[in-house]
């Protein structure tokens, strides 16, 4: 199964950061902000996730839940989460199972070497569960105000 805009999200169960399973579905009457994302402590991903922590109460506001997914396990997730205070879940794909249905998980390169890995990517869904927006191959600066700007424009 792929993501196609204006479709049905593909449900998906993963552990959150405190080892609990949390399925998509069960956010079906809110917006959902997923953003795959590709390891948590560094440079970048610390970038966009504490932008998404600063904007967080917007997001609320807008009747919108943020999650975070990447192929980190649930205890590194925490460490994250308390070291930044991100007062959003983070979902351990660690399987790389959910990227790879939502078309993030990518042949990479960097300095020379190949490897598989998360291209970094957002995906807005609406209260009914259909697929939005998806941005891909994101650009950190200026990401979680247009995400946010979206949703305010368009999904409300």
């Amino acid at each position: 199964m792929t993501v196609e805009t204006g479709k049905a999200a593909p449900n998906f169960t993963l552990e959150n950061q405190e080892g609990e399973n949390v399925s998509l579905s069960s956010f079906k009457g809110k917006h959902v902000v997923i953003y795959f994302y590709p390891k948590d402590m560094t440079p970048g991903c610390t970038t966009e996730a504490c932008d998404f922590r600063d904007q967080h109460e917007s997001f609320q506001d807008l009747d919108a839940v943020i999650i975070g997914v990447s192929p980190d396990p649930v205890d590194r997730h925490q460490k994250f989460i308390d070291k930044h205070e991100l007062p959003f879940l983070l979902l351990a794909d660690v399987d790389h199972k959910v990227a790879e249905e939502y078309g993030v998980w990518k042949l990479k390169k960097n300095f020379g070497k190949e490897y598989y890995g998360i291209e970094r990517s957002t995906f807005i869904i609406d209260k009914e569960g259909i697929l939005q927006k998806e941005y891909r191959k994101v650009s950190v600066k200026g990401h979680v105000e247009d995400a946010l700007t979206f949703i305010r424009e368009s999904v409300l």
